[in-house]
């Protein structure tokens, strides 16, 4: 999809070939947990990404947190703007074919488990082993960072992007690895409820439509989250659990 911008026009596109990227992270804790410990490091994988049993507040957290800071960005735009709509929420132009509970499913099973898998269920735990939980996820972010680079050569709202737009890009994903670090931690290793709150910040974020004065909101609420996670849970477990260490 983006050597097109090195000349390379004669390959083909297929359905859903973005999507198909996503997988990468999925894939290589797959293959480097067979690498490192065989088949108990894959059997612990595969636990790990349907981890349920967990405190519902989690559940809370993972599914309806995102939804509630729209809400509360909604009402701020209405007192600001007088206009109060959800118009657009859980619609996508790139797959109009998609209602909200199938882009949902979309996103969560594509972006939730296809990069969490990798980036949270396997590198994260690595990383926690010689860092702290703060530092261990300001590493990840460059790294998950650099991962999206390509998408600056083919995704029109990338290249648009101008140095500032790229500076608060990255900003916003270092205050979602810094909620998904908490999440991981706190629901002991589980893989599901970062892929599930995943694919709702998906939802809120790349759903048309919605006011462009709204996304602006939510997403200083969303830093205004994290902060706040950041200073009740500390640096050392970004957690009042223990942070993970089972990569």
């Amino acid at each position: 999809m983006y050597l097109p911008k090195f000349g390379i026009h004669f390959l083909p596109v297929l359905p859903f070939h973005h999507a198909w990227g996503a997988f990468g992270p999925l894939s290589a804790a797959f293959i480097l947990n067979k690498l490192e410990h065989g088949n108990v490091g894959v059997k612990n994988l595969l636990l790990r990404m349907f981890q349920w049993k967990v405190h519902w507040f989690w559940y809370l957290i993972a599914v309806f947190s995102p939804f509630l800071l729209l809400l509360l960005a909604t009402i701020i735009n209405y007192f600001m703007n007088s206009k109060f709509s959800f118009d657009g929420l859980g619609m996508s132009s790139e797959f109009p074919q998609f209602g909200f509970v199938s882009f949902f499913l979309y996103n969560t099973i594509v972006y939730g488990f296809g990069e969490e898998t990798g980036w949270r269920g396997y590198a994260l735990p690595k990383l926690q082993k010689n860092w702290n939980a703060f530092y261990s996820t300001v590493i990840l972010t460059f790294l998950w960072a650099l991962w999206h680079a390509p998408l600056f050569l083919y995704r029109p709202g990338f290249m648009a992007m101008e140095l500032f737009g790229i500076i608060g890009w990255f900003m916003s994903l270092f205050t979602g690895a810094i909620l998904l670090t908490w999440l991981y931690n706190s629901s002991r290793g589980s893989i599901l409820m970062v892929a599930l709150f995943h694919g709702t910040i998906d939802i809120v974020f790349t759903s048309d439509s919605i006011d462009t004065n709204i996304m602006n909101i939510t997403g200083f609420l969303l830093v205004v989250f994290a902060v706040f996670v950041l200073g009740f849970t500390g640096f050392e477990n970004l957690s009042k659990a223990q942070k993970q260490t089972n990569s």
